[in-house]
């Protein structure tokens, strides 16, 4: 059956416009229907949460790169809309793709304004304008991909609804309607046009090579009922408009002809299948001649049988014997046994043919190069290699895996190996276990159930959602540990504050004993914490200098008792107990009221000039009542001595137990070389988020570190691992000397994952014996 467009366009608009309303549909295309949304709403529930997790990591990423807080914060406010509505976004999605279902075939309003020719204008709005553009492009690149089946869904739905072929924004799952519902579903949202257009891509790559899955299936199910099951659509080219027309233009489908490999999307899917075969097949001379093939071959549905008897084998034997049987050899001979299996003797035996035996062969070299490339031990490899022989009864049905980047089977097992070497290590060192198991599950549905595109992209879904979780996670740690660099960072900026200014003072009157200890320790962390949190110009502040004036002596004491009560409250701020601190006042200022004394005039010099506040040297500062008197202790009070050790041995602000002493600060490190200076420079300009590789002196072994904070002030610098977990703290001068001597080494950024380095080396590995050849040539 061949059916061209125009050949009943009028009859089909007249069918169209006298076709009864959705209620009075015949049940079987009510029926049909139906069924079409159960598998949208299947397909839709995964396929928008992988969406979102990637457009959640995208959001991450360029707020860790951003240095303008402004920009990181706007990040992570759409992130957080973003998943407080995750699930009305994809409930939004599936209810408007089930509406345009139910409005499929329906002639437009005659009422509505655009039947009857009153259209209103309006100013065009620039993020309107990009928004509008941007969809239209990724319709275009979509129905170009998939020309030919959206023509048979189109003339199929068209068949059902009674309508004309449908096509543009008529056709329910098309390109345009998906990317109009995306449009709706995104709007409640209120992100930014940059986040929106930011989701259009994610939602392009993350869509697309799923769409195919999709169409399949509607077109199977359909053709199953008997829908035009002899159709051979002819899809013609549509008129686009707007900024979609230079888009399309680039790449517009070509016409379908009769037969399936001539189209440009089969044609390079058999190229490089060939390409691979070929190269494999000059490979080989060189291990010695191949036996040549006797008796019949195998069939797909034969070879499918043997593998999956070969695959129930691998699961009950040991890890030493499954990893033997998947080497390329010993594949081959199970199953040929397996394929004459029960023969009588004397019987012809049964051969795999060229292709399924040079498909065989390429699946075990790929999963070798995997295996390779992993730095985990023989839990990890193990987990890999059991995933060989689900995607190996792909691989032979399906010649897509080898071309198609975009192909489910192929992504998930870029995703599983990438899981498997970057996040199987434990927060402990170890190796996370429940992420094992996690991923093991995985696996052992790809081994029982059948192999099709739609299994894997469920599975891809499944691990792409536990990642965005240890993602979160990761990045939550990370967020903390930075935060927590951040607050020591500004502490040490005021300490160095309180120094200058206690120094200052010192110049003038330079105190001993138990008085010039607590000064230079403890208080100096209270100037420093007042300073964090009302600010140098506070007026609590200007009272904690005022009090460390009048323990100076250069400003009089009017009430020993308030100044008694101003130095324990500022003492327990930092943290030293009630006891300790009523201590260390009583020693320094005692419990008897002096009488008053005379005002004191402000000292000519320096001092005079660091006074904050000079009114207060004439008039006291009362801000809290007296403090009601106390009893000395004089039988179990400490001596000074002893109050000084302890202060000296006192943990200081904002310090902890086994932390390693602050950086040494920049002023006495010795001056960097031309080539440290210049890789400084550089550092100073590197995003956050940039990795970095440290190799162990002593042992050898290297570890990778994620930069993910330094400060443009100190140099200081924040390493965390792949969980976000804090490593190593450098100032950038340190790290810029052990870039320079080879013990640090910047890592490139990667766009490639595990599997892609694995295809290169496939590659390169069958390359190689044929570029031997032609240099051994005279």
């Amino acid at each position: 059956m061949e059916v061209e467009p125009k050949r009943y366009q009028s009859s089909a608009i007249r069918a169209g416009r006298d076709r009864p309303d959705d209620g009075r549909m015949p049940p079987r295309a009510r029926r049909l229907i139906d069924a079409v949304c159960t598998l949208c709403d299947h397909w839709i529930e995964p396929t928008l949460r992988l969406c979102l997790d990637r457009f959640d990591k995208r959001l991450y990423e360029q707020a860790e790169q951003s240095r303008n807080h402004l920009e990181q914060q706007r990040c992570f406010d759409s992130r957080g809309l973003v998943q407080q509505a995750r699930a009305g976004f994809i409930q939004s999605f599936a209810a408007h793709l089930r509406d345009s279902f139910a409005q499929m075939g329906r002639p437009d309003d005659e009422d509505s304004p655009r039947s009857s020719g009153t259209l209103s204008l309006t100013l065009l709005d620039r993020t309107e304008h990009e928004l509008t553009a941007a969809l239209d492009k990724l319709a275009a690149r979509s129905e170009a991909h998939n020309g030919s089946m959206l023509s048979e869904l189109s003339y199929r739905l068209a068949a059902l609804a009674g309508s004309p072929p449908l096509e543009g924004a008529d056709l329910p799952p098309g390109p345009q309607n998906m990317a109009r519902i995306l449009r709706a579903a995104s709007e409640p949202l209120h992100l930014p046009i940059e986040h929106r257009l930011m989701l259009l891509q994610v939602f392009e790559s993350s869509v697309n090579g799923a769409l195919v899955t999709l169409y399949e299936a509607i077109n199977a199910k359909l053709l199953a009922d008997g829908i035009l099951p002899q159709l051979r659509a002819f899809p013609t080219a549509r008129p686009l408009h707007g900024p979609a027309q230079h888009a399309a233009s680039s790449a517009a489908a070509m016409p379908a002809t009769a037969t399936p490999p001539s189209t440009p999307e089969r044609s390079e899917s058999i190229a490089v299948l060939e390409t691979l075969r070929d190269l494999l097949t000059r490979q080989r001379p060189a291990a010695g001649p191949a036996s040549a093939a006797s008796g019949r071959t195998a069939t797909s549905d034969e070879l499918q049988t043997a593998l999956s008897a070969l695959q129930q084998h691998m699961i009950q034997v040991t890890d030493q014997t499954s990893r033997e049987l998947r080497s390329a050899q010993r594949l081959h001979e199970e199953l040929l046994l397996q394929l004459n299996l029960g023969l009588p003797p004397g019987a012809a035996r049964t051969q795999l043919t060229a292709e399924q035996g040079d498909t065989v062969e390429l699946v075990a070299m790929l999963f070798e190069q995997l295996a390779q490339q992993l730095h985990h031990g023989p839990d990890a490899r193990a987990l890999l290699g059991n995933l060989q022989l689900p995607l190996l009864r792909l691989a032979v049905s399906d010649r897509d895996f080898f071309n198609q980047h975009e192909h489910p089977a192929r992504q998930m097992l870029g995703k599983l190996a990438e899981t498997i070497d970057s996040w199987l290590d434990g927060p402990d060192g170890g190796i996370d276990q429940p992420l094992l198991a996690k991923l093991g599950q995985l696996v052992e549905r790809a081994q029982h159930e059948p192999p099709t595109a739609g299994l894997y992209t469920s599975l891809l879904a499944d691990i792409e959602h536990h990642l965005s979780q240890l993602a979160r996670k990761a990045q939550a740690t990370e967020r903390r540990h930075v935060e927590a660099m951040q607050g020591r960072e500004r502490l040490e900026q005021a300490r160095q504050r309180a120094d200058a200014l206690m120094a200052e003072r010192f110049a003038l009157a330079s105190p001993r004993g138990l008085l010039r200890t607590l000064l230079e320790r403890a208080w100096i962390d209270v100037l420093a914490l007042n300073l964090l949190r009302h600010g140098e110009h506070s007026d609590a502040f200007r009272q904690q200098l005022h009090v460390t004036d009048q323990l100076l002596g250069q400003l009089p004491v009017t009430d020993p008792l308030l100044l008694r009560h101003e130095v324990e409250t500022g003492l327990q701020q930092i943290g030293m107990n009630v006891e300790e601190a009523e201590q260390v006042a009583q020693r320094l200022i005692g419990t008897e009221a002096s009488p008053p004394m005379a005002p004191v005039l402000p000292m000519p010099g320096p001092m005079a000039d660091a006074a904050p506040l000079p009114a207060m040297t004439t008039t006291p500062i009362q801000t809290a009542p007296p403090k009601p008197s106390v009893p000395p202790r004089t039988a179990d009070a400490p001596s000074a001595t002893d109050l000084a050790i302890r202060l000296k041995q006192r943990q200081r602000l904002g310090e902890q137990r086994g932390q390693d002493p602050p950086p040494t600060n920049a002023a006495v490190v010795p001056p960097l070389g031309l080539r440290e200076a210049r890789i400084y420079n550089r550092l100073r300009q590197l995003p956050f988020g940039s990795w970095f590789e440290f190799t162990d002196p002593a042992t050898g072994q290297s570890t990778q570190r994620k930069l993910a904070w330094f400060s443009p002030l100190s140099g200081n610098s924040l390493f965390v691992n792949r969980r976000g977990q804090r490593g190593d703290v450098m100032n950038l001068q340190e790290l810029a000397r052990a870039i320079a001597n080879g013990r640090v080494r910047e890592l490139p950024p990667q766009d490639d994952n595990l599997l892609d380095r694995a295809w290169r080396a496939l590659t390169t590995s069958l390359l190689r014996p044929a570029l031997s050849a032609q240099e051994a040539r005279p």
